[in-house]
């Protein structure tokens, strides 16, 4: 089950203009409803078409519904020739099927009959964004100040480039850079007129926002990777709410460091801890994304959870940097004061905070049964003893696959419990992590060899025979495989 990688928009109608002439094409919201008797109509009858595949209790789906109805009415305003459609993929299995939808919201972008993968947001401005640069020029040209002031005012964030010579390396940066980044509109101009209403010079690039400051000028060589760490910095406030909305940005964004406000709204965190925090982060800005998230929110205890927290540890913050490993980082000190934050993220840039590595009490009774239960804290004592050769099943509570394999691995622990060599064990994944050994879907069966202590991964039949087979030398000799399978996912997706 892939949770946030499951990220999808909807897709939106231009106007009534197709409807007229498919009088069998039903239209919610300006939304075309699809289905097998019109999909292939609408699609061979269009030029671009964005279409939704959803499932009406996907909670995704939900969120984006109204985003979907803002970006089919802007379009349809504009008289814009992108379509905009949705396909509910429980009513319309066949059609799901034929098209690779695995999860909800699955979006494609048809163009001339041809589909691709859609890749942008999840708000109105990104998706409109996106479709328009696939379908038009990367920046639009901007001849006058009334364009300008279009751009600026449909789009809660925008990006002018003022160049006169299209050909010098600063302009074709700029215009890469455009191309590549689909959230966000870009415009470019050579007005003396458009120069004069936004006091910019020959050269800047500009980003322009309805929030904070208002905008922002970029300061340095322009290449296309110091313009898109420019653009994902600046197009986001200086400290982001976490949500449906935001999640895309937050984690698909060019900072990897994220700076995490465990707060309650609720109890008054947010005007007492994250408004001084403002000048922190604007200070850090392009270093690390600060993100408050919302303990009162039912949906964000998963997120708490993965971070060894509880509602009543809040107000809180801890460091996560987004690569492989999702290492976290934790303060000393809960104090969220504004000495206190700069401190603790100033000495994590500098390499001084160590990672922190979650970690249960060790249970009474952890070795009284036959499936040992371990934690970090006692993992290295017992599943890297030499002697012995120590399976060791990674779960979580909340997994579906691991539940149904809790009466076979039961199995497997009786089968060995008086082994002189071999030791059946399990760890719960979500709330205990290794430096050696990094979990990302559950479940993940690992094999520590004895004598040399190798880590086998067991990738066969998760049956008694199967995993017996295994342990007993039929497979063992396998090398770890770094594929990952369609399994239940562990860490930024499941955020």
């Amino acid at each position: 089950m892939r949770i946030l990688a499951s990220f999808g928009l909807v897709l939106f109608v231009a106007g009534l203009a197709l409807v007229a002439s498919d009088d069998d094409v039903k239209v919610e919201d300006e939304v075309l409803v699809l289905t097998k008797d019109n999909f292939q109509k609408v699609i061979e009858g269009n030029e671009f078409v964005l279409v939704e595949f959803y499932a009406p209790w996907c909670g995704h789906c939900k969120a984006l519904a109204p985003e979907y109805a803002k970006a089919a009415k802007a379009l349809a305003e504009k008289k814009s020739n992108i379509k905009l459609g949705k396909v509910d993929a429980t009513e319309e299995q066949e059609l799901a099927e034929k098209h690779g939808v695995r999860g909800y919201p699955t979006l494609k972008f048809f163009r001339s009959g041809t589909p691709i993968e859609y890749t942008g947001g999840r708000e109105k401005d990104t998706i409109i964004s996106w479709l328009e640069k696939k379908t038009g020029p990367a920046a639009k040209e901007l001849e006058t100040v009334e364009a300008a002031e279009e751009l600026l005012k449909e789009n809660n964030v925008a990006v002018v480039g003022f160049f006169k010579n299209r050909d010098s390396d600063e302009a074709k940066a700029f215009l890469s850079t455009a191309n590549a980044v689909d959230d966000y509109p870009f415009g470019i101009t050579s007005s003396e007129e458009v120069y004069a209403k936004y006091e910019a010079k020959c050269g800047s690039i500009v980003l322009f926002k309805h929030f904070d400051d208002g905008k922002a000028v970029f300061e340095g060589e322009v290449k296309e990777d110091a313009l898109k760490k420019f653009v994902a910095a600046q197009a986001l406030p200086l400290i982001v709410d976490f949500s449906h909305e935001t999640a895309q940005k937050i984690f698909g964004g060019e900072i990897k460091n994220h700076l995490l406000f465990f707060i309650s709204k609720e109890a008054g965190h947010f005007e007492k801890y994250i408004d001084p925090a403002k000048e922190i982060a604007k200070k850090y800005r392009e270093k690390i994304l600060f993100v408050t998230i919302d303990a009162d929110q039912e949906d964000h205890q998963r997120i708490l959870e993965f971070f060894g927290m509880k509602k009543e540890d809040v107000p809180s913050m801890r460091i996560i940097h987004l690569e492989e490993d999702m290492a976290k980082y934790k303060p000393e000190t809960n104090d969220l004061a504004a000495d206190k934050i700069d401190t603790f993220v100033s000495s994590f840039l500098e390499g001084k905070v160590k990672q922190h590595l979650l970690s249960q009490d060790l249970p009474e009774d952890w070795d009284k049964h036959p499936v040992k239960t371990l934690v970090a804290n006692k993992f290295d004592e017992v599943a890297l003893d030499p002697t012995k050769d120590v399976l060791v099943e990674f779960y979580a509570p909340w997994c579906g696959h691991c539940k149904q394999l809790a009466p076979i691995y039961d199995k497997l622990g009786e089968k060995y419990a008086n082994h002189e060599s071999i030791v059946i064990a399990k760890m719960d994944s979500t709330a205990n992590e290794l430096e050696h050994t990094k979990i990302n879907s559950f479940p993940t069966i690992y094999l520590y060899r004895k004598g040399d202590n190798q880590k086998v991964e067991f990738r066969g039949e998760r049956t008694l025979e199967g995993m017996v087979d295994f342990l007993e030398g039929k497979d063992a000799e396998k090398p770890e495989v770094e594929e990952e399978e369609d399994e239940e996912k562990h860490g930024k997706d499941e955020l």
